[in-house]
């Protein structure tokens, strides 16, 4: 009975063990919260947006923006001055989900060109009513 009561225990011990890795990996893929409100709906995880308009970049985990100046790649929490006019909620974003996109930035600006300029309604995380964004309601966060 004691041999039976051991590998039950070995047995429940396995399992929740990983049920909580599984919980682990499940909320490291998913980054809702920590998009900005001016982030078009529909994605359970973003590493960046690339942005058109301003041929950027925005960092969603790090809360930057990665533009090119003076023959550099810049990482910086705002925009430089010469796109102060620019509104990210009334810009196209373009979710990219790999590492560096700006070492491949020829690929996403020839791709999306035709969206700079292009301001067709995408709905907003702060627009939303959708469940998922539920944090956003309580806590609008325009710093991004």
């Amino acid at each position: 009975m004691r041999k039976l009561c051991f590998i039950a225990a070995i047995l429940v011990s396995f399992v929740a063990t990983n049920a909580a890795n599984a919980q682990v990996r499940l909320s490291a893929s998913l980054n809702i919260n920590n998009q900005p409100g001016w982030g078009p709906t529909g994605y359970d995880h973003v590493d960046y947006y690339y942005i058109p308009d301003v041929d950027a970049y925005y960092d969603v985990n790090n809360h930057q923006y990665v533009y090119y100046d003076n023959n550099t790649w810049v990482h910086a929490q705002t925009l430089p001055s010469q796109y102060s006019s620019y509104d990210p909620y009334q810009s196209y974003k373009v979710v990219v989900n790999q590492p560096n996109p700006w070492e491949h930035n020829d690929v996403y600006k020839e791709k999306y060109k035709s969206y700079k300029g292009h301001h067709s309604k995408q709905e907003v995380i702060r627009e939303s009513r959708d469940g998922r964004y539920k944090e956003h309601w309580k806590n609008d966060d325009d710093r991004h």
